[in-house]
């Protein structure tokens, strides 16, 4: 299966969060999973440590691409494609980086590893 990370999910992967729900976390580790994380969980975080709402991410900041090597997740970029679609999402939901998660997800036919049920609604398949 070919999954793609939301930033919450990991967080918690990389803390040992117990909100992390026992489907997610046999997801993340089962060896025949090919795991994606966004660029945009990078800028999300990055953006959240800046204005102060994540506090506890100074272990991770600068350091993701080494810290996904080590778990063995793969990133996945953002292309001209993948923005068009998050542009053109319909709907009321307004976070830039949910919304490029779902048109990458969409774009990639990845199986978005979330909590977020409003996710379903764009057509995509999630794991939590």
């Amino acid at each position: 299966m070919r999954l793609l990370v939301d930033t919450h999910t990991l967080l918690w992967a990389i803390d040992g969060d117990k909100r992390l729900s026992k489907d997610a976390h046999t997801a993340l580790e089962s060896f025949g999973n090919e795991v994606f994380v966004s660029a945009v969980s990078a800028w999300e975080i990055s953006t959240k440590f800046r204005l102060g709402k994540l506090p506890g991410a100074e272990n991770i900041v600068g350091k993701l691409g080494r810290l996904l090597e080590q778990m063995g997740f793969r990133p996945l970029g953002i292309s001209i494609d993948h923005a068009e679609r998050a542009g053109s999402l319909p709907g009321e939901h307004r976070d830039p980086f949910d919304r490029m998660l779902i048109a990458q997800a969409q774009a990639e036919n990845l199986t978005l590893v979330s909590n977020e049920r409003l996710f379903d609604s764009y057509g995509v398949q999630r794991i939590w």
